[in-house]
């Protein structure tokens, strides 16, 4: 996914630009969100939210809508229009057409930087953030080399390992071989089985390289002024990591709640970079606990 350095991509249906919101409603119980349906912003970028899933059944204690940046923008769009900073603008087209004053958002991965840009343009339109392995590309925060090395020893048990950390390896020193970025999917994974494989190769073949690129062109972020603006942005924040995710590891985690005045780090114990299917159950309650704190 754009924004890792790890090459992981994602995909679920969504509403278009003309089309009324989705929506899902919990089976039983109140909701979870004050400020209307909690809006999902699928990762990718540029990839339908399919890949979401349930999230881990989080569908049955919150009214979910997800906002499909994709066919927001059409597939004749110019490349400037699937620039960061024009998506942010997106989804508040899509707040609009939705009807909430302000917005109860969670984002995953590249989705972090959307629901980012978004709270530094429109910080009035943001009531809550649930960030699930966030992207930190649009508040500048690097990832060392070091801090996914380390994450990725943490996995030195697995019989995979050896090849996808040589392959890691090469990546990081700028000489990677041909099968080196698939090599390294499992460090994406908590559990790295047939079902893992599936997913990653379905998330591969949905994957928008062009989109991709064009979302980080110049101009896309403005991290400075970004991270001026959450660090005014009184609103609750939980930030949802994976304690073996590679791409992005927990000590960047902690970096990026650390810009913000009231937010919180959960860790999924056993989770990478999709806790909701290495971790459902662990996820759930992570984030019913985050909304139910709110």
């Amino acid at each position: 996914m754009a924004g890792t350095g790890l090459g992981l991509r994602v995909h679920r249906r969504c509403p278009g630009r003309h089309r009324s919101p989705s929506r899902r409603r919990p089976e039983a119980g109140a909701p979870l969100t004050a400020a209307g349906p909690l809006v999902c912003v699928p990762g990718g970028p540029f990839l339908p939210a399919a890949y979401l899933g349930d999230l881990g059944g989080l569908d049955r204690i919150a009214e979910l809508a997800f906002f499909d940046p994709g066919a927001d923008i059409g597939d004749d769009a110019v490349p400037a229009a699937y620039r960061c900073d024009a998506v942010a603008g997106g989804l508040e087209r899509f707040r609009v057409r939705l009807g909430p004053e302000r917005l109860d958002l969670l984002a995953h991965s590249a989705g972090a930087n959307i629901v980012l840009r978004y709270a530094g343009l429109y910080p009035d339109r943001v009531a809550r953030l649930l960030l699930v392995a966030p992207s930190t590309r649009a508040v500048g925060i690097d990832i060392a080399d070091g801090a996914r090395s380390a994450a990725a020893r943490s996995r030195a048990g697995e019989p995979w390992y050896a090849a996808a950390s040589a392959a890691l390896g090469r990546i990081q020193s700028g000489e990677a071989r041909d099968g080196d970025w698939d090599a390294i999917a499992p460090f994406s994974f908590g559990r790295w089985d047939q079902a893992a494989a599936e997913y990653h190769a379905g998330m591969e073949a949905a994957a928008k390289p062009a989109a991709s690129a064009a979302f980080g062109a110049e101009g896309a972020f403005d991290p400075a002024a970004t991270r001026a603006a959450l660090a005014t942005l009184r609103v609750p924040v939980d930030i949802l990591a994976g304690s073996v995710d590679v791409g992005l590891p927990v000590t960047t985690m902690e970096e990026l709640a650390g810009l913000f005045p009231n937010a919180r780090l959960h860790v999924v114990a056993g989770a990478g970079h999709f806790p909701w299917v290495d971790e459902p159950e662990g996820f759930a309650a992570a984030a019913a606990k985050a909304l139910r704190s709110w």
